[in-house]
């Protein structure tokens, strides 16, 4: 590596390449090692010691299998280079701020397009594969309605009411990123390489899946949590009883994001899934622009540059920049209760680090303590 920067990418990379090693471990790993680079050259022993870390991992972070992920890194930072790809890390702070909040984020992301990630309005539109004409037309007017906002469109590149969003954005002058279940480097469907070639100019592409993994059919239900989390809310166009869209329904709305549902004609199995929403209260109805205007809240500039912003009582002034942080985690989550670990991933703070601030903030009556090491403002 060519300077410390690209070092720090090299290690995090390669970390996120070791089979086994999924997210949530990645959290954990680098909560107590501090940095990518310090979990990759622990000792057996100490590794040992970090809560969730068993014999196979330590035998993956310090066996072939490290030295293996340390090749692929380093020829994947080399194909990122050559072709325009940027990869986030989610310590990165070009990382999506929106993504950052689920509590199952992804902990790497490759990224190549033109679009703000963390631009101030994001919405998601998506539907079933296979769309009706009414489903087309559907589609077609929401973005449209969206025009004066101008937020970035979020779809997942799939036949139907996906790709029919993303080249509604296109038509419209909109940016719009398509979140993948494949590699940068394998399009799929294939067909849609063309509207994907645009999007890279008027937009992006976006996965968490390193160069060369294929559209493996688990992939795809990974792929939606990504779409549901970078989204201020999420419009159901078109949705069978089953399928995709509701699973991204599902997830958006347990990360705590509005979601809006076209209604269909009774009886119209491609509606069927949208209608179930409505009438379970899951969704709100789209009927009119106005409809996601008022429940996203649009235009009380909820977001500043796309950042969630910290409870107005409180100042930076008052406090030390990594008080500052765990007080702007908490409060991107009003009403709710964050775990230390949750906290310490979102401020980018090792844990040992989270635990004596909080305290400190405990007693200067900004947080409370639950059971459960959860944590909220007061």
């Amino acid at each position: 590596m060519t300077n410390s920067t690209d070092d720090t990418l090299f290690h995090e990379l390669a970390l996120t390449l070791l089979p086994g090693i999924g997210p949530q471990l990645t959290r954990q790993l680098m909560s107590y090692g501090g940095s990518a680079k310090n979990v990759l050259i622990m000792p057996p022993g100490k590794l040992r010691r970090i809560p969730g870390v068993g014999e196979a991992t330590v035998k993956m972070l310090t066996g072939p299998e490290r030295e293996a992920a340390f090749r692929k890194a380093e020829a994947d930072l080399k194909k990122a280079e050559k072709e325009g790809v940027e990869i986030l890390f989610y310590t990165s702070k070009r990382f999506p701020s929106r993504l950052k909040l689920i509590p199952d984020a992804p902990v790497i992301l490759y990224y190549k397009g033109t679009a703000d990630l963390n631009a101030p309005k994001v919405v998601a539109l998506v539907g079933t594969r296979k769309n009706t004409d009414y489903g087309r037309e559907q589609t077609e007017r929401i973005v449209q309605g969206l025009v004066p906002h101008r937020p970035l469109v979020v779809s997942g590149l799939a036949y139907g009411i996906d790709i029919i969003a993303h080249r509604a954005a296109l038509q419209e002058g909109l940016e719009t990123v398509g979140v993948m279940a494949t590699g940068l480097d394998r399009i799929y469907p294939p067909t849609h390489r063309k509207t994907a070639d645009k999007m890279l100019e008027q937009g992006g592409l976006l996965t968490e899946f390193p160069f060369g993994t294929p559209p493996d059919r688990y992939n795809f239900p990974a792929r939606n949590r990504i779409i549901a989390g970078l989204s201020d809310g999420t419009v159901v166009v078109e949705a069978a009883s089953k399928g995709g869209a509701l699973i991204t329904a599902e997830l958006a709305l347990s990360y705590d994001r509005d979601v809006l549902a076209v209604p269909g004609n009774l009886g119209s199995e491609a509606s069927a899934g949208c209608n179930a929403l409505i009438k379970s209260n899951k969704a709100a109805m789209y009927t009119e622009p106005l409809d996601l205007e008022q429940l996203l809240n649009w235009d009380a500039a909820l977001h500043q540059s796309g950042k969630f912003k910290a409870a107005p009582s409180y100042s930076a002034a008052d406090f030390t920049a990594e008080e500052f942080a765990i007080i702007t985690v908490l409060a991107a989550a009003p009403g709710r209760e964050l775990q230390m670990d949750d906290i310490a991933w979102q401020a980018q703070i090792a844990i040992y680090a989270v635990a004596s601030l909080l305290l400190g903030l405990e007693f200067r009556g900004v947080v409370r303590a639950m059971p459960g090491k959860k944590f909220a403002l007061v």
